[in-house]
């Protein structure tokens, strides 16, 4: 066999073991990728000891996209003969995770102490912590059993919540929706017209029912980056049917088929928006501190003088060793006393 020949068979046997190794990498990133989104809940809870756990697929799949779904787990844990199951959902960002609660919680969901975002739900909980949606069916925890967990549990977005302009007054308990899209407006306000909302113009829309003497009443708050694109959109939802609508700032708050102009109008006057302007803290450092002023002040005066000091050390020594290179001149002598 010739050399060329030889070399051809080795590029084709490299070219073999290459695409092995690469097929091999790709099956441990997929088993390693799969094992990292099944993650998310701890052998154990609030003692108990997980039993079982996996992924699971969610109902509704185009508005759980809308909020943001990355992943679904559930877990089963024993404590004795006490059993539960608990599930998160891992959303987006916190706003997504928001969203996916009010609309998850149930009609009948009483409040919960347990976090900003929490409710009751018969025999569970749910909450929301940053990103993450947290259901517990069969167990209410405290928030003692819930803080081991909480703290290995990274939120992958960390950003605020969204703000709520909605009047607190004769709202209907757990009627609150949040809405991300084309899909949640057709489901919890489908007055509107997805055109009209404008969603690619970074619209997120609050939705609740209200309480009124005239009936129930649905109010949207339309909230849009800037008040100039509200503005815009504001005789847009003037021209939709049955509907009121006011701009405060950057919001565009709606009054939808309300059955009563007037209650309408006095609900839309309590929506009201007011910018809140946020000024950097200063901290103070140890400048600020008299103390260490004076102290440093002494410091430098100290580094002033060895400066000083030494600077005049070697003066004097080249001044010296410049004197003993030179030749010694003879002395001139007068001798004023011969003349006398």
């Amino acid at each position: 066999m010739s050399v060329r020949e030889r070399q051809e068979v080795q590029e084709v046997l490299w070219g073999k073991r290459l695409k092995t190794l690469r097929l091999v990498a790709l099956i441990i990133a997929a088993g390693l990728t799969a094992h990292a989104a099944a993650a998310i809940w701890p052998d154990q809870l609030g003692g108990a000891v997980k039993t079982a756990g996996e992924t699971v697929a969610v109902k509704d799949q185009a508005l759980w996209n809308e909020y943001g779904f990355e992943l679904a787990e559930r877990a089963e844990y024993s404590l004795g003969e006490k059993k539960f199951t608990a599930t998160a959902y891992r959303l987006y960002d916190p706003t997504g995770a928001l969203g996916a609660f009010l609309w998850q919680r149930p009609a009948d969901a009483q409040p919960s102490q347990l976090a900003s975002f929490a409710a009751e739900t018969g025999d569970g909980v749910m909450l929301v912590y940053y990103n993450y949606l947290l259901q517990f069916a069969g167990w209410k925890p405290e928030v003692a059993d819930l803080e081991p967990f909480l703290r290995e549990l990274r939120p992958v977005n960390a950003a605020e919540f969204p703000r709520s302009y909605l009047p607190d007054s004769n709202l209907a308990p757990n009627s609150t929706r949040y809405i991300l899209g084309p899909v949640g407006l057709e489901r919890f306000a489908p007055q509107i017209p997805p055109s009209v909302a404008a969603f690619h113009l970074g619209c997120e829309v609050e939705v609740a029912s209200f309480d009124t003497e005239a009936g129930k009443i649905s109010l949207a708050a339309f909230s849009y980056p800037t008040p100039q694109i509200a503005t815009m959109q504001l005789e847009s939802f003037r021209k939709v049917p049955g509907v009121l609508a006011k701009r405060t700032g950057p919001i565009v708050a709606v009054a939808i088929a309300p059955p009563n102009a007037d209650t309408a109008e006095r609900l839309l006057a309590q929506i009201r928006y007011q910018a809140v302007i946020t000024e950097a803290e200063r901290m103070p450092t140890a400048r600020d501190n008299v103390g260490n002023l004076i102290l440093n002040i002494f410091i430098l005066a100290g580094i002033l003088m060895a400066l000083f000091l030494v600077a005049g050390l070697v003066f004097g020594f080249l001044r010296a060793a410049a004197r003993k290179d030179k030749a010694e001149e003879p002395m001139i002598m007068l001798h004023l006393d011969d003349r006398r």
